[in-house]
Formats: C-alpha cells, structure tokens, sequence
C-alpha cells in the first residue's frame, strides 16, 4: 500500500509539473523615466500590465541626465520617457533614440515647495532673496535644476540682479534629482525648494505656491522607444499607451499638462 502511495504522489507532481511547463514566460519591458514620473508612471504601469497579461514594466526612476547616460553606457532599456528635451536630444545624438521615434506626451511648470510650517514666511518667489534662507534646487545638469535657475533669472528681470544675487546666494544645496529636493524640504533640511508642479501631488504634506507665468517655463516630456530595445513592439506598445487618452487621464491626475 504504501508503494501504491507514493505511486500516486509522483504521478500527481508530474502533472502538476507539466501543468507549469506550458505556461509562457512573462515579457519584461524595461523603463527609464524622468523621477518626477514615478506616480503617474507606476499607475499607467499597472494599467498596461491589465490590458497586456503577461508583461511585467520594470521601471527605473532617476534624473534625466542619469538615465539618459545609463542608456547610452548600454544599460538595458526599452523606453526613454525625459523630463526635457536636451537629454532626449543628447540621447538621439548618442544613438540610443532614433529621431523619428520621439513624441511629447506631457508638459509640467514649476513651483515653490515649502514645509507645512513655513518657518520662513514665504508668500510668493518674491521671498526667495530674503536673507539667511535655504534654498535647494536639482542641479543645473538637471531638467528642474536647469529650469529653476532660468526661472530665477527671469524674476531678475524685473526684480533686478540683487535680486537675484540673494537668491543664488540662499542656494545651499543642488540635488541630483527632483526627488531629493522634496525630501530635504520634508526633512527640514531646506526652508523652500523648486520643484514641479506635479511633484506637489506627489507630497501633499507639504506647502506649493505655483510660479508666476512670467516666470515659469513650460517642461516638455518627450519619449521614444530605444534603438537597442529588445522588445521593441510591446515597448512601442506602452509609448502609445502613455499617450492615449487613457494614459493621459492618470497624467493629469497627477499634476501633468497636456502635450502641445
């Protein structure tokens, strides 16, 4: 009996075993992306992964400048999503993008980030110079870091170049990604940052006064599939979602404009 048995366990787990060997492997797609895209692009993750069974989108979130050179190093990446269009363009020109595959799928501006404490009393950009501030922003290398000092240098427009001598002089520290701008101002560290408008979504504890047309840009968030992408139909698969209606839904949900 007891052979008997253990006949029948075998039999049961090879059949079992053979039930698993039919089953395909998941496809892996392979995501660089701005880190101010981290929400809106982790829902739009799960979403493509609802609609295409079978796909695991393994994101990885860091400054553009980052990624852009992790790509062109040959790190394994199917999609390109850029915070500005310099580092796409430094992509294209590297080889890792071909020109032709790069769309603008979404737009962002720029604000104040403050503690919800506000120790310093900031009201509007004007405040930026006040004196003994901390002030951090992303490095210039940096999409935010790049956009924040040609904010500041359009407020010395009309606020004069004191003005904006005592603001860079209230830089006390350049991240190197916008992330870690919001992380210092949660920390306390810092007593004002500049950051996206989007990335305040991302931090609802924290204060956001938006900037000033006048002084504001507009981002630009191009992406492309890779060159080196090993799985280019189902890479170009996700850009289409990331611009679909849908895709553009859970972007505005999180702060984004719409593409131009």
């Amino acid at each position: 009996m007891k052979s008997i048995r253990w006949l029948c366990m075998g039999l049961i787990l090879l059949m079992l075993s053979g039930c698993g060997a039919g089953r395909p492997e998941p496809e892996t797609l392979q995501v660089s992306a701005a880190a101010s895209l981290t929400e809106a692009f982790t829902d739009i993750g799960i979403h493509f992964e609802e609609v295409n069974p079978g796909v695991d989108v393994v994101f990885n979130f860091a400054s553009s400048s980052t990624l852009r050179t992790q790509l062109l190093e040959g790190a394994p990446v199917d999609v390109f999503a850029s915070a500005n269009w310099e580092q796409m363009d430094l992509a294209v020109e590297g080889g890792g993008v071909a020109p032709d595959a790069v769309i603008i799928f979404a737009t962002n501006r720029l604000a104040i980030v403050l503690p919800a404490d506000n120790p310093a009393r900031i009201a509007s950009e004007e405040d930026l110079a006040q004196p003994g501030l901390r002030l951090v922003l992303a490095a210039p290398e940096v999409p935010a870091g790049a956009y924040a000092l040609q904010s500041i240098t359009l407020m010395g427009d009309r606020y004069g170049s004191a003005f904006v001598d005592a603001v860079n002089a209230n830089i006390v520290s350049l991240e190197d990604s916008v992330r870690q701008v919001l992380t210092k101002v949660q920390l306390g560290e810092a007593d004002a940052g500049i950051v996206y408008i989007s990335d305040g979504f991302a931090a609802p504890d924290l204060i956001l006064i938006p900037i000033p047309d006048v002084f504001n840009l507009v981002a630009e968030y191009p992406i492309a599939v890779t060159q080196g992408s090993v799985q280019a139909v189902l890479a170009q698969a996700f850009v289409d979602f990331v611009a679909s209606p849908e895709g553009r839904a859970h972007l505005a949900r999180w702060g984004f404009g719409a593409a131009p």
